[in-house]
């Protein structure tokens, strides 16, 4: 498909946003713009990009491909006055401006909210950072894993007797984007009624701290510390990875009603009526000899036996996926929930589609990241500023885009 404003559909088609990001937060909130059908345009640097273009395995930089995707990729250098004069003609058209670099850097390039909104009132600025604008913290360099641990959700992963694991993903990354996003579309609605721009500011730290649960209160309350408790949730029982003969499956059947029907399936209906396990707080005091029943029984049988028992009787439950398993199941190609693309690189690329789906007005991935830096300089530069051929080549030749 070709790459223009024009190609775009959904329900954020027609607004524009400017994505002066890297790796992955800032990225992270345009794609979801993106996905949803804005017209993004991505400014890297001249001659190095985003570093993302070269993260991954050996040879494999396959997350660009993702978080590059629907995206018009330009270059200019703003670090000199003629690419942030690009940038500052670029915010009069546009609805939107993330950045995630350190609070301060725009500022610096005279880019920052109050320079930004004397060439558009009601441009909302997007501000991703490890620690928010404000604050002793906020001039720290920030990443994820350091916002994992403030906010709270590293020091509860993993097992009990040792360090504290990570997810495997750039989650703080991927929620900052995400609220960071929420924020916007607020600040969106505001505009709409009073033609007020203003600073969406998220930060790394709090979008963990964010989904805490009870975290804070059970320690101001009642002066409980979570621990890390692995694959499962402290009294909340059965709910945990069980073993089957070829695999693992998780089982869910912690409310009074689902442990019933666990122990119909399982063939054992006396569980019910057992003062160890017949209320939620009884099981769990006794979660451990619970789980290691409910594992003896299922070690015997194929994850697919375990999983066809428990639907049979309305007992969530489900296999422990991994990349292979997602491209073989029915439900995701149903859902459509992973999308084929072309792409210059690869030929072609498999990827997460979407999400949410809405029924009315659903978004679409409509190419992927594009690989060659500044792919649609021209094209921008020319269809939003008028800038001529030979106007661009100056540019180009003197390092500015």
């Amino acid at each position: 498909m070709e790459n223009t404003a024009e190609t775009a559909q959904g329900p954020l088609a027609g607004l524009r946003v400017l994505e002066l990001g890297q790796l992955i937060a800032g990225p992270f909130c345009a794609q979801l713009f993106g996905d949803m059908g804005a017209d993004v345009i991505k400014v890297e640097a001249p001659g190095q990009g985003d570093p993302m273009r070269t993260w991954g395995r050996t040879g494999y930089p396959l997350l660009w491909s993702v978080c590059a995707r629907n995206k018009r990729c330009i270059t200019a250098n703003l670090r000199e006055k003629e690419g942030q004069d690009i940038v500052r003609q670029l915010v009069r058209q546009a609805d939107f401006v993330i950045e995630n670099f350190r609070p301060g850097t725009m500022e610096k390039w005279g880019l920052g909210y109050e320079d930004l909104k004397k060439e558009n009132p009601g441009i909302i600025m997007i501000r991703i950072s490890g620690y928010g604008q404000t604050g002793p913290y906020s001039k720290r360099p920030g990443y994820a894993s350091v916002g994992e641990a403030m906010g709270g959700v590293r020091y509860l992963m993993g097992e009990p007797d040792r360090k504290p694991s990570r997810a495997g993903i750039s989650l703080g990354d991927t929620l900052a984007g995400t609220f960071a996003t929420v924020g916007a579309l607020a600040a969106l609605h505001h505009r709409e009624k009073t033609g007020e721009g203003q600073v969406v500011d998220a930060a790394i730290y709090e979008s963990i701290l964010a989904i805490t649960e009870s975290l804070v209160p059970e320690y101001t309350v009642e002066n409980f510390t979570r621990e890390r408790s692995g694959s499962y949730l402290p009294a909340i029982a059965p709910s945990n990875i069980y073993d089957g003969s070829d695999g693992m499956v998780i089982i869910a059947a912690n409310q009074n009603t689902v442990f019933a029907r666990l122990c119909d399936a399982m063939g054992r209906p006396e569980l019910k009526d057992d003062p160890r396990y017949a209320t939620h707080v009884a099981r769990g005091e006794n979660q451990e000899e619970l789980d290691a029943l409910i594992n003896d029984w299922t070690r015997t049988r194929t994850i697919d036996e375990v999983e066809a028992v428990m639907i049979e009787h309305a007992v969530p439950v489900g296999k422990v996926y991994r990349a292979r398993d997602m491209l073989d199941d029915p439900h995701f190609a149903a859902r459509d929930a992973l999308v084929d693309l072309a792409s210059e690189r690869w030929g072609t690329i498999k990827m997460q589609n979407v999400f949410p789906k809405l029924s009315a007005t659903p978004g679409s991935v409509r190419w992927s990241g594009p690989e060659t830096l500044g792919a649609h300089t021209e094209q921008v530069l020319t269809e939003l500023l008028d800038l001529t051929p030979e106007q661009i080549g100056k540019l180009r030749n003197s390092g500015i885009v």
